[in-house]
């Protein structure tokens, strides 16, 4: 394979590093994501977006479990829910199925919030990577799907 040139130069060893591609994307589309949702709690960060839709899909969720989802520690997903729970899209609760956990439920306003960073996200996927054929799409993902399970298997 030919070594890849950027704005006229080689990037070195970078050029066969999964890291660096995986780096370099998450930059672009995470700037487009906060400036989609600029106006939104969840804009900017890691994981809020994620424990707001899982809060949203199931009432009373433990943060441990949106923890290993993460595939954070507990006091950074704290954080996050903390935040949730100051801005009123998140209350916390005691689990029925254990006194010593915490529930979560989404609130109305985090119900609605979910429902606005849904559509965001759907708009996103069809105009940001529209350069990338159906075909191409299904096979991305697919391979993102299974390198994702595969890393939580090897590293959770």
């Amino acid at each position: 394979m030919r070594p890849l040139e950027i704005a006229g130069h080689r990037i070195d060893i970078l050029d066969g590093a999964f890291s660096w591609f995986i780096r370099s994307l998450d930059s672009v589309v995470s700037r487009d994501l906060d400036a989609r949702m600029g106006h939104l709690e969840v804009a900017k960060g890691k994981g809020k977006i994620t424990a707001l839709l899982l809060i949203d899909d199931y009432p009373g969720i433990r943060p441990s479990e949106i923890a290993e989802v993460l595939m954070r520690d507990r006091p950074t997903t704290g954080r996050i829910i903390d935040r949730m729970v100051q801005a009123g899209l998140v209350s916390r609760g005691v689990s029925a199925h254990d006194q010593r956990a915490q529930s979560l439920t989404i609130t109305p306003a985090g119900h609605d919030l979910a429902e606005k960073v849904r559509e965001i996200i759907r708009q996103q996927e069809a105009e940001f990577f529209d350069f990338i054929a159906p075909e191409d799409r299904a096979q991305f993902m697919r391979i993102l799907r299974r390198t994702y399970m595969r890393m939580r298997s090897k590293w959770t």
